[in-house]
């Protein structure tokens, strides 16, 4: 289709929408006006003919651009459609007693327009938080394996990263001076204590043992093993070497031992990781994060097996948000049977958040100016009142109400906006008898009776 014609069809069509709009509200309200004005010139019982008041025009406007006001009838200057007459609704008695800023819509006109009526209740709130997370190893559960003192490799048995090591199972073996030194110092004490520890001389005896316990001690010190000391005592003889052993059970991330290299005990010789429980970190906005409570379960969805649930629980919720994305880390403490949660690994993360019990209504019931949220309240099935209302937060389609409203009221749904357009042109007739310009209703400001939606243009 050629393209100036596609752009030709779509004015036709916003015309003829705003053009079915401006006939629905013109056609209600003249056939309000012909009602009352054939009430008003037919004869009461006991009266005599036109002795009823006669409701007088205010003003013309124009039903495009409901802000143009004339006198006087004729044709609107922009849009070429005919002026069409504002009533004066009520009469004077009738207005003193009727409610200010009540709309008055029969039935049949709320079904031609579309309004349509719930009540409220109150219910439990809650909603899904969805976001994305990553695998990340324990913290607490990282071992690194150190050196007391400076000495040199001989032997590796770990000797790649991403190796399985077992709590107990042998890494290394080291050669160090010091550590031959203190096994000929603990032997000789051991000697002593066996020649002297049976001296009548109790001074003596318990001299000889205080240096046996010291020097056992700083065997310990060392990182020997009880096992390492009992085979010193058995054999009797000097170790050049020790073996060091892993302290848990895990997969090594990190290593810095090589056979004859020389090691101190500032080198992070290994880093192993226990996998067995890792945490899940997952990004959560700041808007969500006063909803996020720590204990609170959490479902984990995993690409690498679709349909598959794991479970943990939040165990902490991070101090700092990140600058360009403005969103916080929270710490789901995950198990991990079988060990087929490895680190990195992608999640899809999916967390409860209860609101609790609130009033609530349909979302599209409130009429949300921005600054002031409004929702019109039956008084009767022919009579609504635009009331301010106080909100919270969204849930599915459904808005809480923390205050304005009260459990069993009947409130409009749907065809809100029609209402508000309706209560929007009753405005200049109000406002022509005040002088004043504008008028608020529902909470949202209004120009003169300006429908919502419409461009009021340049200023007519």
């Amino acid at each position: 289709m050629n393209p100036r014609i596609r752009i030709a069809l779509r004015i036709i069509a916003v015309l003829a929408a705003a053009a079915l709009i401006a006939y629905l509200l013109v056609g209600k309200r003249a056939a309000w006006h012909s009602s009352s004005s054939a009430q008003s010139a037919a004869p009461t019982a006991g009266s005599p003919m036109g002795s009823e008041p006669q409701k007088r025009i205010l003003f013309w406007y124009d039903p495009m651009h409901p802000a143009y006001h004339s006198d006087k009838p004729g044709i609107a200057p922009d849009c070429g459609m005919a002026l069409v007459p504002m009533y004066e609704s009520k009469t004077p008695a009738e207005q003193a007693t009727t409610d200010a800023g009540l709309i008055h819509l029969p039935q049949s006109q709320q079904r031609a327009l579309g309004v349509r009526l719930t009540t409220v209740d109150e219910q439990d709130m809650s909603r899904t938080l969805r976001t994305s997370g990553v695998v990340t190893a324990d913290e607490r559960n990282i071992a690194h394996v150190h050196v007391k003192t400076s000495g040199w490799v001989e032997d590796v048995y770990a000797n790649f990263v991403g190796q399985l090591v077992h709590k107990g199972q042998p890494l290394f073996t080291f050669y160090s001076p010091d550590l031959v030194a203190t096994q000929q110092e603990y032997l000789i004490a051991r000697r002593g204590q066996q020649q002297l520890g049976k001296s009548p001389y109790d001074e003596v005896a318990k001299s000889s043992q205080s240096l046996l316990d010291s020097a056992r001690e700083r065997l310990k010190l060392w990182d020997l093993t009880d096992a390492q000391i009992a085979a010193l005592d058995r054999t009797g003889e000097v170790s050049k070497t020790i073996t060091i052993y892993s302290p848990v059970s895990g997969f090594v991330t990190d290593r810095k031992v090589y056979s004859n290299a020389a090691a101190s005990g500032d080198t992070d010789l290994y880093t192993i990781a226990d996998l067995s429980h890792v945490w899940v970190t997952a990004d959560v906005f700041e808007a969500d994060l006063p909803y996020v409570k720590v204990g609170e379960q959490a479902v984990i969805h995993f690409p690498y097996a679709p349909g598959k649930i794991i479970t943990g629980r939040v165990g902490y919720s991070y101090p700092e948000l990140d600058p360009q994305t403005h969103t916080a880390k929270i710490r789901i403490d995950v198990a991990n049977p079988g060990l087929v949660l490895k680190p990195n690994m992608l999640a899809d993360v999916e967390l409860k958040i209860a609101y609790g019990r609130h009033l609530a209504v349909p979302s599209e019931a409130v009429l949300d100016s921005g600054t002031v949220q409004t929702v019109f309240v039956a008084r009767d099935p022919a009579t609504f009142e635009p009331r301010q209302v106080t909100i919270g937060a969204t849930v599915d389609g459904r808005t809480i109400v923390t205050a304005g409203l009260k459990r069993g009221e009947t409130i409009v749904e749907s065809g809100n906006f029609l209402l508000d357009s309706e209560t929007q042109l009753n405005a200049p007739m109000d406002m022509n008898q005040t002088n004043t310009g504008g008028t608020s209703t529902g909470g949202a400001k209004t120009g003169g009776g300006r429908m919502p939606g419409m461009d009021m243009g340049g200023g007519k």
